[in-house]
C-alpha cells in the first residue's frame, strides 16, 4: 500500500491533477518520505568508526554469499552418498535458511537477511540467474531438436500433455481451498506448467551419475527432456503474459506478439553478429576480449528488452544462448569464462532467495497436507503414467525401461523454481501454494535417483576372450593395452612406455586404447562435454566433432609415426565410480593389461606430491575388479618429459623376480620390451639361503599376506619352469639385450641393497604380490605390494620409474560389470564411457 501511494503521487503529478493545495501535497510527501526506511549505503567506514558493517549493502551481501555457499556445499557433501544432484542441496539449503527453519529466529533473519537488503540480494541473484539461463541456452541446439526421433517426441508429448491437464484439474481444487481469489487463467497455466516441466540440466546430471547417458533409456530421456524444456519456456511465456496486472486480453496479446517479434529480431539481427564473432575465433587461438564483452552485453540488453516487453528478463538471456553457434570453440570459451562464478557463487543466492519466500509452516492442518499429497501424486501420476503408457503401447519398450523413463521424466529443478518464483512475484501463487509446489519439486527430484537405481540397471555386454594377460602361449597374437591418464603430465611417459612395448620383430601387433579419465564435475558444462565427446552424439546435439579432446591428440600424433594402433577413448564419471568404466572398457575391448597412473606425482625436488585419496581408491578398485592384468605406473620421467622417437630409445629396465604369478607377468612383459633394439633388460632372480624362504626372511612370518600374494596358487615349481623358459628364450633370441643373474639373500636388507644397486636404471617392473616379506615396516600404498612400496618411495630413487604389475586372477572378480555374450563387440573408432 505504501508503494502504491508513492506511485499514485507520481501519477497525479505527471497528469497535472491536484486534489488539494500544493502545501498539502508537500506535507503528504514529507510524511511518506519520513515513513520510508533509509536506503542502505554501499560500504561502511569500519568498526573502528563505530559502524556496524551489517548495516551496509556490500559487507552484508558478502556475508550472505559466504553463508549461502558454505551452507549449501555442506549439505551437498552430506547428500553425496545418496547420489543426489547439487540442486537438491541448494533447494533444501534455501528452505532451511528461510522462515521454515533458521529464519524462525527473528534475530537471525533481521541480522543476516533484513528486509532492507532483499532488493540487493534479489538483484544479484537474478543477474546470476540471467547468465545461468544463458549457459543453458548454450547447451541446447534447436536445429538438432528438429531431428529428434518419433519415439522421443511422442514420449515428450505425453510427458507434457497429461501432467498439464492434471495440473489444470488440480488448480480447481487449490482455488477452492488454499488459493481463493487468485486470477483464474494465469493460475491454471502456472499449475499446468509447474507439473509438466522436466528439468533438462538436472536430468542430465542424474543420468551421468547413474551411467545411463549412453543407454537407450538415457538417449530417449535426454531427447524428450530437451523438447520438454523448449515447450516449457513457451508455456511459461504464455503464463507470464496472462499474469500481468492489467487483466485485459488485449494487453496479454500484445505481450505475446512483442515476444515473438523479439525472437524474430534476434534470429535475423543478433544471430549474424554472433556467427561473425564465432567465425573470427578459430580453434586453438584465444578469443578476443571484445567478443566476450559484446556477447555478455547482448545478454544483458536482450534481458532488458524482454523485461520491458513484460515477459521476463530470463527469456532474453536464454534466447541469446540458443542463438550462439554451437559448432565452434566460441561457446566453450564463454562457458569457461562465466560458469564457475555464476554457478558457484550467484546461483545459490537464487535458491536462498526462493527459500526466504518458502515457509513450510504455512502447510498446517489435514487439509494442507492432504493437498500437498494430492499435488505430488498428480505430478508423479501424470509424468510416470503418461510416459509409461506411450512407451509400452506404441513403442513396445520393456516395462523396466519404460518405468525408468517415467521416473526420469518426473525430475524437477531450477526451471521449476523459476516458474514458481515468477508466479509468486506476480501474485498468482500465495505463500501456502508456493510452499506446496516447492516441496513437490523437491520430493519428485529426490526420489528419482534411488527409484531408477532400483528399477533399472542396464547390463553391459561384451564378448568373451582368452588373452587377458601379457603372458600367453601364442606370442604372435595381438597385444591390447588400455592406457589410462588423468592429465597431460601422464602422457609422455605413457607414450614412451607404449613405444618400448611394441617390439620390432615378427610378433603380433600392438593396439593401445588411450583412455582420458575425466571427473564428472557439478558444472553444467560437464554434461555438454559428455555428449560432444561421444562418437555419434545424442539426437539433440551437433554431430560434428570439431572440439576434439586435446589430451588424445598426442597419442594420435604418435600413431602417425609408428606401427602402433591408437584408439582414443574418454571416460567421464564421478571418481568413486569411474573404475567401473575402466574395467568395463577393458573387457569390451579385450585388453590384456590396464595401465594406470600412480596417485602421486614427482616434484622437481624429487618428493612425491599426493594428488588425492580418490585417485588412489580408483586404482585399488580397478585392482579388485579388473578383467585382465593391471599395471600401476609410478612416473619419474621414463624416457624424458617428451615423446621419444623409436631411433632414440635407450633405456635400462630391471625386473626383480621372486616367483609367483605377478612376477611371471612382469617378466613376460619385460621379455616383450626386450625385443625393442633400444631396450636393455636385466632380470634379478632372488633366491633365499638354504633353510629359509623369501616369506620368512629375518624370521618374519607373513603367511597372512600369502593369500593375496599369489592368488593363482602358482607353485614355486611353476615359477622355476617359467624362469627356465625365459633363460632359454633369451639365449636364443635376445642374447644381446637381456642379462640375468641369481642373487642369494638371507635378509630383507640384502634384497634392498641389491635393488638399490640398480637404482640408476630407467624402469623397474615388479610383481604386485611376490612371495616375499614386506621390505618396509608400514606403507600408505598397499596397492603396490611389498616390493613396489619401497621402489616407489622417494628414498629409493628420483630417476627410476616403476611399473607394478598384477596378474589377472580369474576367480577374484565375484561381481563382473560385463555380461559375456558370444556376439562380437566392435571396437573401432573413438568411444566415450559415461
Amino acid at each position: 500500500m505504501l508503494l502504491e501511494s508513492i506511485l499514485d503521487l507520481g501519477n497525479f503529478g505527471g497528469a497535472g491533477f491536484c486534489r488539494g493545495s500544493c502545501e498539502n501535497m508537500d506535507t503528504n510527501t514529507s510524511n511518506v518520505t519520513a515513513a520510508l526506511p533509509k536506503p542502505m549505503k554501499a560500504t561502511s567506514n569500519g568498526a573502528f568508526q563505530h559502524e556496524n558493517p551489517l548495516d551496509y549493502a556490500l559487507p552484508l551481501l558478502i556475508l550472505q554469499i559466504c553463508l549461502v555457499v558454505a551452507f549449501t556445499r555442506t549439505l551437498a557433501f552430506l547428500l553425496k552418498p545418496l547420489r543426489q544432484p547439487r540442486v537438491i542441496a541448494e533447494i533444501i539449503g534455501g528452505i532451511l535458511l528461510g522462515p521454515s527453519a533458521l529464519g524462525r529466529s527473528e534475530r537471525f533473519l533481521h541480522t543476516v537477511f533484513p528486509p532492507k537488503s532483499m532488493t540487493v540480494l534479489d538483484t544479484v541473484a537474478n543477474i546470476g540467474l540471467l547468465f545461468f539461463l544463458f549457459l543453458v541456452g548454450l547447451e541446447l541446439d534447436i536445429r538438432s531438436i528438429r531431428r529428434t526421433g518419433k519415439k522421443s517426441l511422442a514420449i515428450a508429448g505425453a510427458g507434457i500433455t497429461l501432467p498439464f491437464l492434471l495440473g489444470i484439474g488440480t488448480s480447481f481444487v487449490l482455488r477452492s481451498t488454499i488459493s481463493k481469489g487468485s486470477a483464474h487463467a494465469p493460475f491454471l497455466v502456472f499449475m499446468g506448467v509447474s507439473l509438466s516441466i522436466t528439468a533438462f540440466p538436472v536430468l542430465a546430471r542424474i543420468l551421468a551419475e547413474l551411467k545411463l547417458l549412453t543407454t537407450d533409456v538415457g538417449r530417449i530421456a535426454m531427447s524428450a527432456a530437451a523438447v520438454n524444456d523448449v515447450v516449457a519456456w513457451i508455456l511459461l511465456a504464455l503464463a507470464i503474459a496472462l499474469s500481468g496486472s492489467n487483466t485485459s486480453p488485449l494487453i496479454s496479446l500484445w505481450v505475446l506478439l512483442c515476444g515473438v517479434g523479439f525472437v524474430v529480431f534476434s534470429v535475423y539481427a543478433i544471430r549474424p553478429l554472433l556467427e561473425l564473432m564465432a567465425r573470427r575465433s578459430p580453434d586453438g587461438e584465444p578469443v578476443k576480449e571484445i567478443y566476450i564483452c559484446i556477447t555478455l552485453s547482448l545478454v544483458l540488453a536482450s534481458s532488458f528488452v524482454t523485461d520491458s516487453i513484460g515477459i521476463h528478463a530470463l527469456f532474453g538471456a536464454f534466447v541469446v544462448g540458443i542463438l550462439v553457434p554451437k559448432d565452434s570453440p566460441f561457446p566453450g570459451v564463454l562457458i569457461e569464462k562465466i560458469e564457475d562464478l555464476v554457478a558457484g557463487l550467484f546461483l545459490p543466492l537464487y535458491f536462498a532467495s526462493s527459500g526466504l519466500k518458502t515457509n513450510v509452516a504455512t502447510i498446517s492442518g489435514a487439509q494442507s497436507w492432504g493437498l500437498l499429497v494430492l499435488v505430488i501424486a498428480t505430478a508423479c501420476f501424470g509424468k510416470i503414467i503418461g510416459t509409461l503408457f506411450v512407451s509400452r503401447m506404441f513403442f513396445k519398450v520393456p516395462f523396466r525401461e519404460a518405468a525408468a523413463l517415467g521416473f526420469l521424466m518426473n525430475t524437477k529443478g531450477l526451471v521449476e523454481l523459476i516458474v514458481l518464483n515468477i508466479g509468486k512475484d506476480r501474485k498468482v501463487l500465495n505463500d501456502q501454494t508456493f510452499a506446496v509446489l516447492v516441496l513437490m519439486a523437491l520430493f519428485t527430484t529426490f526420489i528419482t535417483t534411488p527409484i531408477v537405481m532400483a528399477v533399472y540397471k542396464p547390463a553391459r555386454r561384451g564378448a568373451p576372450y582368452k588373452n587377458r594377460t601379457v603372458k600367453r602361449k601364442d606370442l604372435d597374437t595381438e597385444l591390447r593395452l588400455l592406457a589410462c591418464f588423468h592429465s597431460s603430465r601422464n602422457i609422455p611417459t605413457m607414450i614412451n612406455l607404449v613405444e618400448c612395448s611394441r617390439g620390432t620383430r615378427q610378433r603380433g601387433r600392438l593396439c593401445v586404447y588411450a583412455m582420458h579419465l575425466m571427473e564428472l564435475s557439478e558444472r553444467s558444462s560437464a554434461i555438454s562435454m559428455v555428449h560432444k565427446a561421444r562418437k555419434n552424439g545424442l539426437p539433440f546435439w551437433n554431430k560434428k566433432r570439431d572440439d576434439r579432446d586435446q589430451m588424445v591428440i598426442a597419442f594420435e600424433a604418435y600413431q602417425q609415426l609408428s606401427s602402433v594402433t591408437i584408439r582414443p577413448m574418454t571416460a567421464i564419471s564421478a571418481l568413486n565410480t569411474i573404475y567401473e568404466d575402466i574395467c568395463t572398457s577393458a573387457h569390451q575391448k579385450r585388453a590384456a593389461m590396464i595401465l594406470l597412473p600412480f596417485h602421486k606425482h614427482q616434484r622437481a625436488d624429487g618428493s612425491l606430491e599426493f594428488l588425492g585419496r580418490s585417485l588412489q581408491e580408483v586404482n585399488q578398485r580397478v585392482l579388485r575388479h579388473s578383467p585382465c592384468s593391471v599395471g600401476i605406473l609410478i612416473d619419474r620421467g621414463f624416457g624424458g618429459t617428451t615423446q621419444v622417437s623409436a631411433s632414440d630409445v635407450s633405456s635400462k629396465i630391471v625386473v626383480p623376480f621372486f616367483g609367483g604369478s605377478d612376477d611371471m607377468e612382469a617378466l613376460a612383459y619385460g621379455m616383450r620390451m626386450a625385443e625393442h633394439p633400444g631396450i636393455m633388460l636385466t632380470v634379478l632372480k632372488f633366491v633365499p639361503v638354504s633353510g629359509k624362504t623369501l616369506l620368512t626372511l629375518e624370521g618374519h612370518d607373513t603367511n597372512v599376506n600369502r593369500v593375496e600374494n599369489d592368488k593363482n596358487s602358482n607353485s614355486q615349481a611353476d615359477s622355476e619352469i617359467f624362469f627356465s623358459e625365459f633363460v632359454q628364450h633369451a639365449a636364443k633370441k635376445l642374447q644381446d639385450s637381456v642379462t640375468h643373474e641369481e642373487i642369494v639373500v638371507e635378509s630383507k636388507a640384502d634384497v634392498v641393497a641389491a635393488l638399490k644397486s640398480m637404482s640408476k636404471s630407467n624402469l623397474f617392473m615388479v610383481g604386485r604380490m611376490p612371495p616375499i616379506a614386506p621390505l618396509v615396516i608400514s606403507t600408505d600404498t598397499p596397492e603396490l605390494g611389498p616390493v613396489g612400496s619401497i621402489l616407489a618411495s622417494s628414498n629409493f630413487s628420483n630417476t627410476a620409474s616403476v611399473l607394478v604389475i598384477q596378474h589377472y586372477y580369474p576367480n577374484g572378480n565375484l561381481h563382473p560389470f560385463v555380461e559375456e555374450e558370444e556376439n562380437e563387440v566392435t571396437d573401432d573408432g573413438t568411444d566415450t564411457l559415461v
